[in-house]
């Protein structure tokens, strides 16, 4: 596993209850609870049914906190927006991975170019 995938996993891995959670956010624990009753955020839950928070949550609840409380953007139209953003998110990856796969072909065709002209 390589840094990146290192710090993917850790930036999900469930660590804050939902009053450090609501303190690091900035955001009421009845609004954290009301964001994950109309599906904007699941926070893990423990056996015990205890919510828990990873960075990763904790920057989309920073997200959701500036959407709503500095620009206005009512819950509904949040949730639309952090879609959206995913989304692009996952076109861009499929891009890059497009992407590195026609510069493998390229090579390779290149490559067997070389060896053609070799014979």
């Amino acid at each position: 596993m390589n840094d990146k995938e290192k710090n993917v996993s850790k930036n999900r891995e469930p660590r804050y209850v939902i009053s450090i959670a609501a303190r690091m956010c900035g955001i009421e624990t009845h609004t954290l609870r009301y964001y994950e009753r109309i599906g904007l955020i699941q926070p893990y839950r423990s056996k015990g049914r205890i919510r828990y928070y990873s960075e990763n949550d904790i920057e989309l609840l920073k997200h959701l906190r500036t959407l709503v409380n500095d620009l206005g953007v009512n819950p509904a139209g949040a949730e639309v927006v952090i879609r959206m953003a995913r989304m692009m998110n996952e076109m861009q990856s499929r891009i890059e991975s497009l992407t590195q796969e026609v510069e493998n072909l390229r090579e390779e065709q290149s490559i067997s170019e070389d060896i053609e002209g070799v014979e």
